[in-house]
């Protein structure tokens, strides 16, 4: 701690400066070719991207990557996931996420989990129960014809609704949650295709032996830490998703054995801990756009503590009851939360909407320009030509003229 500057008493100013740092965000100038290998150091660095389907802008774990690498090719980053020998896979960490493959031992302890019909969706559970027998059919049937996605089992239209998933689609989650097929992809409809493990993971990552539960979840907080670099222990075990009363005892074995540090945040009412590689670096200066689903953001609690920044999904609130829009971005330039966007990207019209706008009481007066130039490198990104804005105080002449 001592070779960063760092002491047990933190300054909310520093906190940030190191979460931010862990986070990527003091890297290299958003500029240049972005090749494989920086994404996948990228990933490494977060531990994992959220996968979601959502794409009123663009797919969830293609975002991260821009907001911290700039422009990229994303058709790029679809191979990097799948390439072999695989170096990442797709499971339940934060949600469904893109993990890099050292981690499946790791996850093998919810896997069980899932087989025992613990700790999954309810309508999952008669799959490790009185519907086994259906779901140990459509394994055999993988293990015989190959990869399959729920679509191609199914001739009849689902119910209509959001969470409205026929009995194959249960099915083959559960199978998946329980680890007994993995993901080999995704298809363009963000349909997941499903096979054997066998055939898609690394023999010698399935060969590792599996570490206890307790073990597993050390290591998980352990990559939590280092990933979030200064973190309270409800932001660790949110990381990926780990249950409250299993993270106490781990957490004080990772500061017994000096991964992490107890230290004070001026101004946190809860106890904070420091990741051993942790450092306040010095560089806060740049812009970006931060996705919903971004590991800086996606602790509402830990935003707020970290930025004074309120921010709420509010994706599945109705319409009417929103506050600042459907799909919301908060900006973040020189090391604060300044603004937040609603963005939608209209593909057919060429253009990337900005639907609401909400800047910060106290932004600097460069605000405006800083977050008009980051809009502009996102539509650039995502080829859409044009900017468009409603009539919207402050940023919509800007965006016009933008645009």
């Amino acid at each position: 701690m001592k070779g960063d500057g760092l002491t047990a008493d933190i300054s909310p100013a520093e906190a940030r400066r190191i979460a931010l740092t862990a986070q990527g965000f003091n890297g290299p100038e958003r500029d240049g070719e972005v090749t494989a290998a920086r994404l996948r150091r990228t990933i490494a660095q977060l531990g994992l991207l959220q996968v979601d389907s959502v794409n009123v802008l663009s797919r969830a774990h293609y975002l991260p990557l821009f907001s911290r690498l700039g422009a990229y090719d994303r058709a790029l980053l679809d191979r990097v996931v799948v390439d072999r020998p695989r170096r990442f896979f797709e499971y339940w960490g934060h949600e469904a996420s893109i993990l890099p493959i050292d981690c499946h031992p790791l996850m093998r302890w919810r896997m069980e989990r899932a087989r025992a019909g613990k700790d999954i969706w309810g309508r999952l559970e008669p799959f490790a129960k009185e519907r086994r027998g259906e779901a140990d059919a459509l394994l055999e049937r993988i293990a015989r014809d190959g990869p399959i996605a729920a679509s191609d089992l199914e001739s009849t239209t689902a119910e209509k609704g959001m969470w409205a998933w026929s009995d194959v689609k249960h099915a083959l989650e559960w199978l998946f949650w329980a680890g007994l097929v993995a993901a080999t992809h995704r298809r363009n409809s963000f349909e997941r295709v499903y096979d054997l493990p066998e055939r898609v993971l690394p023999r010698a990552v399935l060969d590792v032996p599996t570490p206890s539960r307790a073990d597993a979840q050390r290591q998980l907080l352990a990559r939590a830490g280092q990933a979030l670099g200064i973190a309270t222990a409800g932001d660790l075990r949110d990381y990926y998703r780990l249950p409250a009363s299993d993270a106490p005892l781990p957490i004080a074995q990772l500061v017994e054995e000096g991964t992490l540090t107890p230290v004070r945040v001026r101004g946190w009412k809860q106890q904070a801990y420091l990741h051993s590689n942790a450092r306040a670096g010095r560089k806060t200066s740049g812009a970006a756009l931060v996705s919903p689903f971004d590991p800086l953001v996606w602790h509402r609690d830990r935003t707020e503590r970290l930025f004074r920044f309120r921010y709420r999904l509010e994706i599945y609130t109705p319409q009417h009851k929103r506050e600042h829009g459907y799909y919301v971005l908060p900006f973040l330039l020189d090391g604060a939360l300044v603004a937040r966007v609603d963005l939608k990207a209209d593909r057919k019209a060429g253009v990337l909407v900005v639907q609401q706008a909400t800047v910060e009481p106290d932004a600097p007066p460069e605000t405006i320009p800083a977050l008009v130039a980051e809009l502009r490198r996102m539509a650039d990104w995502l080829e859409l030509p044009d900017l468009g804005s409603g009539p919207i105080t402050g940023i919509g002449p800007a965006v016009s003229a933008a645009g």
